[in-house]
């Protein structure tokens, strides 16, 4: 299959695609307005009123956590390196643990809206709340640079946008729509879009996986042998050197590397329980316990949709290649996409008539 064809298909009809985005986008923004009806104090904008459940926070916090990048960005790296890939994956969910541990309990039974404001009222109220929301804004920041790029690569895929200049408008566009979500809604309204993003997140994946698994007869051996077959015949010599099922095709090669797989496995494990926009989600919720609920349906959540992209990983690197997928709009962010409009037995298959519009 051509790198062309490959591409036509995953874009499918960017009229049809547009026209699902305004709708969800709709949607949810008639969401939104509803929940905003009941904010009347500030702890209702800012915390939601503490009215929702442990279960309910969890799903939340699992859609404020899984996105385009986790999404693409993970099978992408499971496609082409495979094992090393995954450690992303072990790592996001292994920080949940310190979260549930550490972080959870004791940040609800701090603060009023944030960990700020424990510590701004035994000392100076001026330099802890600036140093706070510094820190907030940097790590926002970085954080925001991975969700772009994963959203960039989702953008040229839909709407087989290839410039880099209107990938940066649409980027812009999406970024007015959720200051709009928040600005609008306050924590009930983003509360309940986490929420919905998280059931059609997983609902996706998991339908996605079904059918890579299906592909291969439910063997996954089978997936994993012919993504590395697959690999192996790769028209370049550095990819085709790579044992995607073993360590070390990104990492440990050398010095450097190990260093740098260090530094990832600190900032994966850590790093979440740093995270602004997960912390304050510990706040919605009426008591310590429904925190700790919050985290450990969030572990649940996030832990059954890691397992799932790395089916989807290995399937796109079995089914699609590293070259294809390396070579698509959105380069190795494509991998899903690629994995999903390539395979001929669902092409004929009934449901294609309105997977690819």
């Amino acid at each position: 299959m051509s790198t062309g064809y490959l591409a036509a298909a995953a874009v499918g009809n960017p009229a049809a695609n547009i026209g699902i985005f305004a709708l969800f986008v709709a949607v949810t923004m008639v969401i939104v307005i509803r929940a905003s009806r009941s904010n009347a104090t500030a702890a209702d904008f800012f915390t939601g009123g503490r009215g929702f459940s442990g279960p309910q926070n969890g799903v939340a916090i699992a859609g404020d956590y899984l996105s385009a990048a986790s999404f693409l960005g993970i099978a992408g790296a499971i496609a082409v390196y495979g094992y090393d890939g995954f450690l992303y994956s072990i790592g996001f969910l292994v920080a949940w643990l310190v979260a549930l541990l550490l972080v959870a309990e004791m940040l609800r039974n701090t603060g009023k809206f944030t960990m700020a404001d424990v510590l701004s009222f035994r000392l100076k109220q001026g330099p802890v709340r600036a140093a706070a929301a510094l820190t907030t804004l940097t790590v926002c920041l970085f954080y925001l640079l991975a969700q772009m790029a994963g959203a960039g690569g989702l953008v040229a895929l839909l709407l087989n946008v290839s410039s880099k200049s209107g990938q940066a408008v649409v980027i812009a566009v999406v970024g007015v729509l959720m200051i709009l979500y928040v600005l609008v809604g306050g924590m009930k309204g983003t509360t309940w879009v986490q929420i919905i993003k998280a059931v059609l997140l997983i609902a996706g994946a998991g339908f996605m996986t079904v059918l890579v698994l299906a592909k291969y007869g439910f063997d996954v051996s089978d997936i994993l042998g012919s993504a590395q077959q697959f690999v192996s015949e790769s028209a370049n010599k550095a990819v085709a050197q790579r044992d995607v099922l073993a360590p070390a095709a990104q990492y440990g090669g050398t010095s450097m590397s190990k260093l740098n797989f260090l530094s990832l496995g600190l900032a994966l494990v850590l790093g979440t329980a740093g995270l602004p926009h997960v912390l304050m989600r510990f706040y919605t919720v009426p008591t310590a316990k429904e925190a700790r609920r919050s985290v450990v349906w969030a572990i649940a959540v996030i832990g059954a949709f890691y397992l799932f992209t790395l089916v989807l990983g290995y399937g796109a690197a079995a089914i699609v290649g590293p070259d294809r997928i390396l070579a698509a709009a959105g380069g190795q962010n494509s991998a899903a996409w690629c994995c999903w409009a390539s395979s001929p037995r669902w092409r004929s298959r009934p449901f294609s008539r309105w997977w690819r519009v």
